[in-house]
């Protein structure tokens, strides 16, 4: 597969036409969970189409590997491009390379922070932040019954998605119903795990009160729950909440663990970056942005999302 990909490139780079459009996908990174799941509903969807061949590249959390990337894209004179930014004020670069490159753009799953001034033949495909952090903090608060002590944490700082879930959250417990919840900490733990559980540790170690963890992502989530564990604390004594409804995070919900998440279709967001892409290649009309479904889980309706992320 890896060579007919190269020799697509190849060709096309010689101005060989190819039978197939051609769409240079960058990924924010490969070992997210969430995104590999979106990268595999891309990938099926191309299969589907039959004519469309995806060159993949892991931006491995780096701006200027992105950056070149996208540069090496345009080289190869693709149909098209679809980009899981970095960070979201890198993403405007990337935008105006594009631009000046005359080829058509797709931001996938994290905005860019010209999301609302994005040039023609660009546009987004993923889910409202806002919405997303909202429906996550309001089931906190209403298991909390709007009284507690809570942690926040955040993903990449320089992404529109950890900012908006977490200004979410800050929002919610600004309301009469919510207020008696206080944010006694918030740091980044990079959309990690491992980095989650270290940092959670940490505050536990330290003796730091709270009931209540609010994640930007279900990764952060569960290594909070390992943490809790390991510290010899019990996850009935704590609101651990997340988003995406990851397997692993239904899993942990299944059994008592994780008390609330968002569903994120990861798949959609997928299979709308390559259509939307498509239709912007080909001059067909389309939405500037394109959200895809938020919807909270727990334990009460998590059995209609397994096997959906």
């Amino acid at each position: 597969m890896k060579k007919i990909l190269l020799a697509a490139a190849y060709l096309t780079l010689l101005g060989v036409p190819a039978q197939a459009e051609t769409i240079g996908f960058s990924m924010q990174r490969f070992d997210d969970n969430f995104l590999a799941i979106l990268r595999s509903g891309l990938e099926a969807h191309a299969k589907d189409l039959g004519n469309v061949t995806l060159l993949i590249e892991d931006a491995q959390g780096d701006i200027a590997r992105q950056q070149s990337q996208i540069e090496n894209f345009i080289a190869a004179k693709v149909d098209g491009m679809i980009v899981i930014p970095v960070e979201a004020d890198a993403g405007v670069a990337m935008s105006k390379t594009a631009d000046k490159a005359g080829i058509p753009l797709v931001f996938a799953n994290n905005q860019p922070s010209n999301v609302d001034e994005l040039p023609e033949k660009q546009a987004f495909v993923g889910s409202d932040q806002i919405q997303a952090g909202s429906l996550e903090a309001r089931e906190v608060c209403r298991l909390l019954g709007g009284k507690g002590k809570a942690v926040i944490l955040m993903g990449e700082l320089g992404t529109l998605v950890a900012r908006g879930r977490t200004e979410a959250v800050h929002e919610v417990f600004k309301s009469d119903e919510c207020k008696g919840i206080e944010i006694v900490e918030e740091q980044t733990a990079t959309w990690s795990r491992t980095q989650a559980l270290d940092l959670t540790t940490n505050w536990l170690s330290a003796g730091l009160n709270f009931n209540a963890v609010i994640a930007n992502n279900d990764e952060m989530a569960l290594g909070a729950l390992q943490a809790i564990k390991a510290s010899g604390g019990s996850t009935g004594d704590y609101v651990v909440a997340g988003i995406d409804a990851t397997q692993d995070a239904l899993t942990a919900m299944k059994s008592g663990d994780l008390r609330v998440t968002v569903f994120q279709d990861a798949i959609s967001q997928g299979k709308g970056a390559l259509d939307t892409v498509l239709k912007l290649a080909r001059g067909e009309n389309t939405d500037r942005k394109v959200f895809t479904t938020l919807e909270l889980v727990t334990k009460d309706n998590m059995d209609k999302y397994l096997n959906k992320n």
